[in-house]
C-alpha cells in the first residue's frame, strides 16, 4: 500500500473477519498487516467476512468460508489472513458487496460476479445444470461466476438472501429471495424493479432496499417491520414507495443496515430511521425506539458527516476531517473505543496505530468506513502536520 495509508479493523474476530492472523476480538482499532503491501482503495464488511479491493482491481477476502463466501474452495471453515480471489485475477474489480452468505462484485466493464450461498438463487442460475425434477440445483458456489450476464452493471448490493444491481442506464434489477424465507417466491433470474429510473445509488439491508434517484428522490421497498422503509408505517412493500420526510433536502448518500436506514444531506446532516434497538440510530441513550420516518440525528449536528455505514446493530459516521463516530451495540468491541457499552450516543473512535515509518508529527484520518455484522473496517491515511 502507499506508505501513508492503512486498513484498520475492530470488533468481533471469531471467524477471522478482522484479518489479523488470529480469531480474537479487538476493542480498539488494529492495522491489518497482511494488506500493507497492497494498494487498497475500498473495503466491505459482511456479517462474518470481509473483503478489500485494490487500485489495480485485485480482490482480497477473509473471514468465514463455510459457504464459499471467500471465493475459493473452502480448505478451512474460516481464514484470518486476507488472500486474493484467484478466479477474478484477470479482471479489474471496481466495487463489491457482501450479503448474508453470498458476495457480489462488478468489474470495470460492467460485468457482475457472484459466489457463496445460493440456496435461494441469490447467486443466479447455472442454466446448463438441472436436477432430477428439471429444476436448477441450489448449491453453494465457491468459485465466483458471472451473474446477470445480460446487464451492464455499475453497482452491486447484497441482502440477506437476495441480490440487487444498478445498471449503467440507471435501472435496478433484483433476484434471489427478497423477503424472509417462506414469505415470497424466490427468483434466480434478474427481474427489473418497476417504477425506478435514473437511479444514482442503491443500498440494501437484510430484507429491505433503498434507491436514490438522480433527482434526489429516495425510494424504498421490501420488509418494513421496524419502519426501515421510512413510510410512516410497518407495512411491507413489494414495489418502491417514496421515503417520507426528506423532501427539500439534497441527499448525497444512503446506507442500509440489517434493519435500519440512513440518508446523508449535502450539508453533512444525517437522517436515520428503522430499528432503534441498541441505539444504532444515534438518537441518544434515552431514545432507542424504532422510527417509522426519517429523523435528524441531532447528536451529529455540526460534525459535517460525509459517510455513514450501517452494520447489523451498530453504525459509524465519518466526518469531513477524517474522524469516526460509532454508536449502537457494544459487545465484541464493535464500537472501537475500548468499552463494550451499548449506547445511542455517538462517540469518537480513536485511530491509535503506529505512524508510518519515518513520520513524526501528524495524525491518521479515516477516508472510508464499512460496518459488518459485529465488526468494522476502515481505510485511513496519514496526514502530516503542516
Amino acid at each position: 500500500m502507499a506508505a501513508d495509508t492503512a486498513i484498520i479493523a475492530w470488533g468481533s474476530g471469531e471467524d477471522g473477519q478482522l484479518g489479523l492472523g488470529n480469531n480474537e476480538e479487538r476493542e480498539w482499532v488494529c492495522a491489518i498487516k497482511a494488506l500493507e503491501s497492497q494498494n487498497v482503495c475500498s473495503v466491505v464488511a459482511g456479517s462474518r467476512n470481509s473483503l478489500a479491493i485494490c487500485e489495480d482491481g485485485k480482490l482480497f477476502t477473509w473471514g468465514w468460508n463455510q459457504r464459499g463466501t471467500l471465493g475459493h474452495p473452502a480448505g478451512t471453515k474460516a481464514e484470518n489472513i486476507p488472500s486474493q480471489v484467484k478466479a477474478l485475477a484477470n479482471v479489474k474489480i471496481v466495487q463489491a458487496a457482501i450479503g448474508g452468505w453470498h458476495c457480489l462484485a462488478v468489474d470495470d466493464q460492467g460485468r457482475a460476479y457472484a459466489w457463496g450461498g445460493n440456496e435461494y438463487g441469490q447467486c443466479g442460475e447455472e442454466p446448463e445444470k438441472k436436477d432430477d425434477t428439471g429444476r436448477p440445483p441450489r448449491r453453494d458456489i465457491a468459485i465466483p461466476q458471472r451473474c446477470a450476464p445480460k446487464l451492464i452493471v455499475r453497482q452491486v448490493a447484497a441482502g440477506g438472501t437476495h441480490s440487487v444491481v444498478l445498471t449503467r442506464e440507471g435501472h435496478v434489477w433484483t433476484w434471489g429471495q427478497p423477503w424472509p424465507p417462506g414469505d415470497i417466491k424466490q427468483i434466480s433470474v434478474p427481474v427489473r424493479v418497476q417504477g425506478l429510473d435514473m437511479v444514482r445509488l442503491i443500498a440494501v439491508g437484510a430484507f429491505h432496499n433503498l434507491a436514490l434517484q438522480e433527482d434526489g428522490t429516495l425510494w424504498a421497498w421490501g420488509n418494513n417491520e421496524y419502519g426501515q422503509l421510512g413510510t410512516g408505517d410497518t407495512q411491507p412493500r413489494s414495489q418502491p414507495i417514496p421515503v417520507q420526510g426528506l423532501s427539500g433536502f439534497t441527499l448525497v448518500d444512503i446506507a442500509a443496515g440489517g434493519w435500519h436506514s440512513t440518508a446523508l444531506t449535502d450539508n453533512g446532516e444525517v437522517y436515520g430511521w428503522g430499528r432503534g434497538e441498541h441505539g444504532r440510530l444515534g438518537f441518544g441513550d434515552n431514545d432507542k425506539s424504532s422510527k417509522m420516518v426519517p429523523q435528524k440525528v441531532q447528536l451529529l449536528s455540526g460534525e459535517d458527516i460525509v459517510q455513514v455505514s450501517c452494520g447489523g446493530t451498530h453504525s459509524v459516521a465519518l466526518t469531513s476531517d477524517g474522524r469516526m463516530f460509532s454508536f449502537g451495540r457494544g459487545d465484541h468491541g464493535r464500537l472501537g473505543y475500548g468499552r463494550k457499552v451499548t449506547t445511542g450516543q455517538p462517540e469518537e473512535v480513536p485511530i491509535d496505530i503506529a505512524p508510518p515509518l519515518g513520520a513524526e508529527h501528524g495524525r491518521w484520518v479515516a477516508k472510508l468506513v464499512a460496518c459488518g455484522g459485529r465488526h468494522t473496517l476502515a481505510l485511513v491515511q496519514w496526514k502530516p502536520e503542516d
